[in-house]
């Protein structure tokens, strides 16, 4: 009978944890959590902390859930160390778990500002459903705030100061929120939508240090011009440290992640990892490539359980993320990725509506979407079928974009 082991229940870790049940129905699965609660919606805490859902709504599976399909689940477990060589997974309650297949799903933990008072009360991190609990009951009790970290997590900080009432700072340290992926125009649309919230952006910013009452609360941001915000509540929002002190010695490649080819298998046999926490081949780029989507953790992972049950490599994992905000009056669509390409293509069509398409050697490999949402599953259609269209980006930029207007796709063949 066959022992798997899952060490993380984000979705990319519950994901394989279905899928291996359906796999292979006679098998032993372990699913391991240093967290309190079974799996949730990490798409919708950031409304819990805005104060607009309950918790209800959030949870995904409660533990009856594992016990229904005979999944093993360990509650605030953590693994201290994994023997890849006697596939043995350790944890701190002194327990060894024995395994045939094994799969990393831990995620991350949010990187915390390298200031001073940077851990001071009243400064929250986002990323588990008991942060967006903090993070709620701090804001309903603000005034004023501070964000810092000007990516797709700080804004739903700024989102959390909007829907509380707290008037809002968000210090970013370029020139426009998401540079890398949004051009000025684009970002202006973003940065109209902070301001009608109640938050003001303050570009060639960022934070310098915090300082702190006597109790040591934090009260004001202080930022590389010496300019000071004044702040009860702070959000910082500037990446993850992946979860991965446990496997020092185990022998598993990193590159600012846990490197895997397109069938989620590390370097190491018989252990495959999933989700945020992987750095993985992507076969649509042709190369190693990151993403923090729910979706791709989710497939990460089923894939991933796919190739451990048939001891095989059965599937590859070809995916075209997309991360939505739902903020602002208007809607914003991200995918692919957006910030990878070496030449793009844009236009502005109203005050709310904008696009930029990305691509690589010709090819789109992302994009961004402000106001209208319908071209997306064509632009993800194109990055699927890998066709060569940057040449005709003036009709990707129509207002309704018809693919029947791009040559066919062998007249492009060189």
């Amino acid at each position: 009978m066959t022992q798997y082991v899952i060490i993380g229940d984000g979705i990319s870790g519950s994901s394989a944890a279905e899928t291996l049940r359906e796999e292979d129905p006679e098998a032993n699965i372990t699913v391991i959590t240093d967290e309190g609660e079974p799996l949730y919606n990490r798409i919708l805490i950031k409304e819990h902390a805005k104060g607009k859902l309950p918790e209800a709504p959030i949870s995904i599976h409660d533990e009856d859930w594992y016990d229904e399909r005979d999944i093993d689940l360990s509650l605030n477990t953590h693994v201290t160390s994994v023997d890849t060589g006697a596939k043995v997974v350790h944890t701190h309650e002194g327990e060894d778990l024995s395994y045939d297949k094994l799969l990393v799903a831990t995620g991350g933990t949010p990187t915390q500002l390298p200031v001073e008072n940077s851990d001071a009360d009243g400064i929250h991190h986002f990323w588990t459903f008991e942060d967006a609990r903090g993070i709620r009951e701090s804001a309903e009790q603000a005034e004023t705030g501070v964000v810092v970290g000007a990516g797709l997590l700080g804004i739903d900080f700024a989102a959390v100061c909007g829907a509380q009432d707290v008037a809002g700072k968000y210090l970013m340290r370029g020139d426009r929120w998401w540079r890398y992926a949004l051009s000025g125009d684009g970002a202006e649309i973003i940065h109209e939508g902070l301001r009608e919230k109640g938050v003001e952006p303050v570009f060639d910013s960022g934070v310098d240090r915090f300082e702190v009452d006597d109790d040591g609360h934090v009260t004001a941001a202080v930022d590389p011009n010496g300019d000071r915000y004044e702040c009860d509540f702070a959000g910082v929002a500037i990446g993850l440290t992946f979860n991965t002190e446990f496997l020092r010695g185990a022998g598993l490649e990193q590159n600012n992640g846990i490197v895997v080819d397109e069938y989620m298998q590390t370097n190491v046999d018989d252990v495959y990892a999933a989700g945020d926490i992987t750095r993985f081949y992507d076969v649509l780029l042709g190369e190693q490539a990151q993403n923090g989507s729910w979706g791709s953790a989710k497939e990460q992972g089923r894939v991933a359980a796919v190739n451990m049950a048939a001891d095989d490599e059965a599937e590859v994992f070809e995916w075209v993320s997309s991360y939505s905000i739902t903020h602002f009056d208007f809607p914003f669509l991200s995918f692919g990725h957006p910030t990878l390409g070496d030449e793009h293509a844009e236009r502005r069509y109203s005050d709310t509506e904008w696009r930029r398409i990305a691509f690589k050697d010709g090819k789109i490999v992302g994009g961004v979407l402000i106001g209208d949402l319908s071209p997306q599953s064509k632009f993800k259609q194109l990055m699927r079928e890998q066709r060569v269209v940057a040449d005709q980006a003036d009709v990707l930029l129509e207002q309704s974009v018809d693919l029947d207007d791009l040559a066919p796709a062998q007249s492009q063949e060189q």
